[in-house]
């Protein structure tokens, strides 16, 4: 099947949300307090549940990379096995984003059953700050996980959203730590999700002040952006890399190839949409390549405007 857009752009990478769960209440995905549990009652939908629908969209769109998120997705009791169905799907890339709390006990589970690649996210590097971003404590099991995937061979990147008045002074301390560990680190300009939907500019941190806060300490040039990348990247003259994601600053939707399965199987062509095109394993061809088209016809040109779902429900 040929899906492409009046603009050329095509669906090769699907971001899918395995459960609405976290154990983390991060400030900018939802306004919990430490005590507060996102759970969701709903009973999590099988390994099979996902293979069969990511095998149907692979056959109609020839998927290059699966990402399989959340909520928290180390949370998601079937996580090797789905893994391990989509390897033997044909998916050449498999990777995840996570918090990384739970990470240290279950790395080498993951890379043993197929996980290429984790991003993790991690918005401080001291404890008083996390708790101020995270609701929660003990960083150092956050630390331990992603020392526990470098060493059996994952790759990994950091992912740290900075929120004007909240945690900009985490950028260099975050900086020191990537780079000391020979890992890419991408800063995220705060997002119009959920309930800071229509109060996201009160912290946004722009990709010019992220800019001039490294430059302090580091000097860099910008790299090419690679097509349909979400982040714009520098190197730093002693070899080092760290990228920006500037969903406001410079928004990247005018090639955006990504597609979103959430935890129901609802599926989203575009973050910032609202309105799900619910997806069944028993699909006929006919009927999912109309489902498809509905989802290409989401995608936004130039601006990304956000929406009133929370990560938390359709997948950081």
């Amino acid at each position: 099947m040929k899906l492409n857009d009046p603009y050329g752009r095509k669906f090769k990478t699907l971001r899918v949300s395995l459960l609405n769960t976290c154990n983390l209440n991060c400030f900018y995905c939802t306004m919990g307090s430490e005590e507060d549990i996102n759970f969701d009652h709903r009973p999590q939908k099988p390994a099979a549940f996902f293979s069969q629908i990511i095998s149907r969209l692979h056959e109609n769109l020839d998927l290059e990379t699966i990402r399989l998120t959340g909520g928290e997705p180390l949370l998601y009791r079937e996580l090797p096995e789905l893994i391990r169905n989509l390897k033997a799907i044909g998916i050449s890339k498999i990777s995840m984003t996570s918090n990384g709390y739970l990470l240290g006990r279950q790395a080498v589970a993951l890379q043993q059953a197929g996980l290429k690649s984790i991003n993790i996210s991690l918005d401080a590097m001291d404890e008083v700050s996390f708790y101020k971003m995270a609701k929660r404590k003990h960083l150092d099991r956050i630390l331990s996980g992603i020392d526990a995937a470098l060493d059996c061979g994952i790759e990994v990147k950091l992912n740290a959203v900075i929120m004007k008045g909240m945690n900009q002074d985490q950028i260099l301390p975050l900086v020191h730590y990537a780079f000391g560990k020979n890992i890419p680190i991408r800063f995220l300009e705060v997002m119009s999700m959920g309930h800071l939907h229509q109060d996201a500019d009160r912290y946004l941190f722009s990709q010019q002040q992220l800019l001039d806060t490294i430059a302090r300490k580091y000097q860099f040039k910008r790299l090419p952006r690679a097509a349909s990348a979400t982040s714009n990247y520098w190197q730093t003259t002693e070899g080092n890399t760290f990228g920006i994601i500037a969903n406001n600053s410079e928004p990247f939707c005018s090639d955006c190839s990504r597609l979103r399965l959430d935890a129901e199987g609802n599926m989203y062509g575009c973050l910032s949409s609202n309105h799900p095109i619910k997806l069944n394993p028993a699909d006929n061809d006919f009927t999912l390549k109309e489902k498809l088209q509905l989802a290409m016809s989401q995608k936004q040109l130039h601006h990304f405007v956000g929406s009133e779902l929370s990560m938390l429900q359709i997948g950081g």
